[in-house]
Parts: C-alpha cells; sequence; structure tokens
C-alpha cells in the first residue's frame, strides 16, 4: 500500500501566515461536519466496528501527538493533568476534571465537560466519543509511557450532561 504522507506536527501548518485574516478559530460546527461526514462515510464502506477502530486510532496518535507538542512533558501526574486542563481550555476542546485517581492499580475516571465532539447534540442509544477515547489513550501513554484502555462510560448523547471516562492501565 502507498502512502500519501505520515503525520507530523508541521503538518497543521503556519496558521497564521496561511489565515492572517480568519485566524485560527473555525466553528465547532464546521468541525463536527468534517467529523461526522467521515464517520458516516466510513461506516458505509467498512461498518461501524471498523468505523470505531479508525476514530480511536486517529484519537490515540492526536492524543501522542498533543502530549508531544503541547504538553511536552510533565514532572508528575498534578503537572501532567495541570497542563492538559490548561491546553483543553486553551484550544476550546473540553473542560477536564479527574473524578477518581487510583495509582497503584493504574485506574482513573475522567470527566470532560463541553466536549467538542458532543456536547449539545441530540440523545442517542450510544457513547459516540471513540476519537476521545483514543485521544485520552494517548494521552496517558504519552505521559507514563505504558498503553491505556480508556472507554467512554458516560456521554451527553446518552442524556448525561458530560463525557466521563474509565482509563486502566493496559498490564503486559
Amino acid at each position: 500500500m502507498t502512502r500519501n504522507y505520515e503525520f507530523s506536527w508541521d503538518l497543521l501548518g503556519d496558521i497564521q501566515l496561511g489565515r492572517p485574516n480568519l485566524g485560527p478559530m473555525v466553528g465547532i460546527d464546521v468541525y463536527r461536519l468534517m467529523q461526522y461526514c467521515f464517520r458516516d462515510v466510513l461506516e458505509q464502506n467498512f461498518g461501524a466496528e471498523k468505523a470505531d477502530q479508525l476514530f480511536f486510532e486517529a484519537g490515540k496518535l492526536a492524543g501522542m501527538q498533543f502530549y508531544l507538542n503541547v504538553i511536552k512533558e510533565a514532572a508528575n501526574f498534578n503537572d501532567f493533568i495541570k497542563s492538559l486542563q490548561a491546553a483543553l481550555v486553551e484550544k476550546k476542546i473540553g473542560i477536564l476534571r479527574v473524578e477518581s485517581a487510583d495509582f497503584d492499580h493504574g485506574k482513573f475516571i475522567l470527566s470532560i465537560f463541553e466536549d467538542l465532539d458532543c456536547s449539545g447534540l441530540p440523545e442517542l442509544d450510544h457513547v459516540l466519543c471513540v476519537y476521545d477515547e483514543g485521544f485520552l489513550a494517548g494521552l496517558f501513554e504519552g505521559f507514563t509511557g505504558k498503553k491505556y484502555q480508556v472507554q467512554e462510560v458516560d456521554c451527553w448523547c446518552t442524556g448525561d450532561r458530560t463525557c466521563r471516562f474509565t482509563a486502566e492501565l493496559i498490564q503486559q
């Protein structure tokens, strides 16, 4: 299989140079238009399970890259979370809260309020934030160097007014 490119942070470009009048911000509706059209096309071509896998993998790559290029490094978990919370608000991705942290067993419960992907969407019969699961897994792996399984357990789209995730260290 021939690839056209491999992701690098440089592919995000120089936004100030390229958008001197419009700037770096775009409406959430436009972001969601792209995301959910991608999702629809992936599901039509590969099925829902494969689309979920691809969204998770893309989110994980994005989370790892976000850690390397935005968070960069953190001396401890508290510094990691403080930096992540600030970056998520600055980038208008969401408001992160750690509900519980069990360091001994590598288990965490995290909530994201005003989530970029789903806050304000109509109710559905399933959670929606598979990309976010991957994003959080990538962030945790970037910080710890260890793999995490992340699963959304509550979602705006299931009637909750926050997205809640469990993150658990994968024992190797």
